[in-house]
């Protein structure tokens, strides 16, 4: 007896379907090349890599500069994000860098709960603690297994697909990026490879498949 999906497979399908008829060869498509010229994520990926690794974490502010220039390049992130995080972390002692550190560091290399957590909320004291500064980094770290959150899509892939266990709410939260992360992996083996080199491709390939499925 086949296993029952955690979300709707049929409308999965469909969004497969219509995407791959306007763009049969998904996003090495010459008609999606204009939007992927501006989508260059392995730069920023070697970048994160170089500038994030264990050993960097033995200086705090080089981190947290590297953390916040990764931020700052990716095109995934507002532009009036990046000048309030800029201003939040011009505003941090010694003391403070040391902490938003210590939380990277747990997001990225340790216990990635309390990582998450903590990072949340100490970004929650100035207004930043937002999925779009919280996913971003871990993604550029790990482009095939970690996603970038951007608040409509999620919506919208949550709606589309009919996916009723899980809620989607501004704050972010561990349990709810780790059973989505779950559903999104389970989605991704179901689905032609071309559409899926990349996480946020990935979820880019949603967003575009649901706007062709709407106006149709």
């Amino acid at each position: 007896m086949e296993d029952k999906k955690r979300f709707n497979l049929d409308r999965l399908k469909e969004l497969e379907s219509e995407f791959l008829h306007q763009y049969p060869t998904g996003f090495e498509d010459a008609k999606f090349f204009p939007t992927m010229k501006k989508f260059n994520p392995q730069k920023l990926e070697i970048f994160a890599k170089e500038n994030l690794n264990k050993e960097c974490f033995s200086n705090p502010n080089l981190v947290i500069d590297s953390y916040f220039k990764v931020i700052q390049k990716s095109v995934l992130v507002s532009l009036f994000d990046k000048l309030k995080l800029k201003d939040m972390i011009s505003s941090l002692n010694s003391y403070e860098k040391d902490m938003l550190s210590i939380e990277i560091y747990e997001l990225l290399y340790g216990n990635k709960k309390e990582g998450f957590e903590g990072l949340v909320e100490f970004l929650a004291q100035y207004n930043l603690s937002k999925w779009t500064i919280i996913s971003v980094v871990p993604y550029y770290l790990n482009r095939h297994d970690e996603y970038f959150i951007k608040p409509t899509t999620t919506k919208n892939i949550i709606k589309y697909l009919k996916i009723d266990e899980i809620t989607y709410k501004p704050k972010p939260s561990y349990e709810f990026y780790k059973n989505y992360k779950e559903i999104l992996d389970e989605t991704k083996l179901l689905l032609n490879k071309n559409l899926s080199f990349d996480n946020a491709a990935y979820t880019g390939f949603f967003k575009v498949a649901i706007e062709i499925c709407d106006v149709e």
